[in-house]
């Protein structure tokens, strides 16, 4: 189903909270690199499996924990399958990307050594630089920040003259929550492995708005969080070959994650289970499980075709606004704008969106290192998904004339 090029979108009926008045106007949602809205679908499997099937999962022999471990693990084969994971054995679930993160910095970071580098860019949200700078403390490792260019691309160049065998990890974001940038990942993980470094995508931003092949990449490990793909929050993956997977120890102790325990040493059950310690996100899973079935209903060409739209016309009416300066204008990008009011702080812009009904982010949005190298302390975020139109593009860009007005502006 493609959508019209009109202000209408035949996704939104799905969405029950796009019905919200704030403020007395009817909701504008632009904050979806943040979170995305839910579909009632997803909605509804979580609803019926807690009062239909619940109980908790792996070792019980009752029908309901039949039912349930069921449940779970057909999530964990939908996730396979939408990523194109060889198995689903190689899908491992956490609370979101940033614990998938933490996972692989704490178990496949102890095989590194002082004087070993770890690459990442210069674009990182918080969650892939911060854990790498501890993996760096505790080991003597090397943190090394590869350069972006004046429009927010990446320094390929730089990239070049930075891998060299002491390399071990590469850990970059796939799209850039702040620019939009959609980042080379093929050409990278092909020159990481040149070297012989692992690569792992940070996909939290990329999970929603395109398809995505493992195999076809030929990335080591990649992770995403549910709640940015139209699923529940409390659940994200972490994807990694099972070559990998299975030479990493556990990262957390506890139920599940066990083969056999006595009172003073335990062995460990093969992955994924070796990696979810304790009483898993259940209902998330199957939460998530309905927003993959939702999405591959919907079609990527349909997401696509709509999104184009929307961004374009986003640019449109960014570019008509007096005042405005867009941070970050990169060729390959996809459906963020972050931009700024002249010196306006993001704060108040957000606070007089918000008076008028229209959900934005503002702030440094978990990248305080880019936003110091950029000079400014934050930005307003836009952000697109499959439920907005025109429209809405129409009223953010009334609504920014207008706080421009209030905030003494030009017209």
């Amino acid at each position: 189903m493609i959508p019209s090029a009109t202000g209408y979108s035949p996704f939104r009926d799905e969405f029950p909270e796009l019905s919200v008045k704030v403020h007395g106007h009817n909701l504008i949602y632009l904050d979806n690199a943040s979170s995305t809205l839910k579909p009632m679908a997803v909605l509804d499997a979580e609803r019926n499996f807690y009062t239909t099937t619940y109980a908790n999962v792996h070792r019980g022999v009752h029908h309901l924990s039949q039912l349930a471990t069921e449940a779970y693990e057909d999530a964990r084969r939908k996730v396979a399958a939408f990523i194109g994971a060889c198995s689903e054995n190689e899908i491992v679930f956490t609370k979101g990307t940033t614990e998938s993160i933490n996972l692989l910095a704490n178990s496949w970071g102890s095989i590194v050594r002082s004087g070993d580098e770890i690459l990442v860019s210069a674009m990182e949200h918080h969650a892939n630089l911060v854990p790498w700078q501890m993996l760096c403390q505790r080991s003597g490792a090397i943190l090394r920040i590869v350069p972006i260019n004046e429009a927010g691309e990446l320094d390929l160049q730089a990239l070049d003259e930075m891998l060299s065998p002491r390399t071990k990890i590469l850990a970059m974001v796939w799209v850039s929550n702040i620019l939009g940038t959609i980042l080379p990942v093929e050409e990278i993980i092909a020159k990481a492995h040149r070297v012989g470094a692992i690569v792992m995508l940070d996909a939290a931003q990329a999970i929603a708005h395109m398809p995505i092949n493992v195999k076809a990449l030929n990335v080591d490990f990649l992770c995403f969080s549910s709640h940015k793909m139209f699923g529940p929050t409390g659940i994200g993956i972490l994807y990694g070959r099972s070559e990998y997977l299975t030479r990493m120890p556990p990262w957390q102790g506890g139920g599940d994650m066990i083969r056999d325990v006595e009172y003073n040493k335990a062995t460990y059950a093969d992955p994924p289970l070796r990696f979810e310690a304790g009483t898993p996100p259940i209902a998330q899973a199957v939460g998530l499980g309905a927003a993959i079935d939702t999405i591959n209903a919907w079609g990527w060409e349909a997401i696509k075709v709509h999104e184009k739209q929307l961004y374009e016309h986003l640019q449109d009416v960014l570019n008509s606004i007096p005042g405005l300066r867009k941070i970050g204008y990169a060729k390959q990008r996809t459906a963020v704008q972050s931009f700024l009011l002249e010196n306006t702080h993001p704060y108040d812009v957000g606070i007089l969106l918000d008076s008028m009904g229209i959900a934005v982010r503002t702030g440094h949005h978990c990248g305080q290192p880019l936003m110091k190298s950029l000079g400014i302390s934050g930005t307003v975020r836009a952000s697109l998904s499959i439920y907005n139109t025109t429209n809405e593009i129409d009223r953010l860009g009334h609504s920014l004339r207008k706080a421009a007005r209030m905030l003494g502006i030009a017209s």
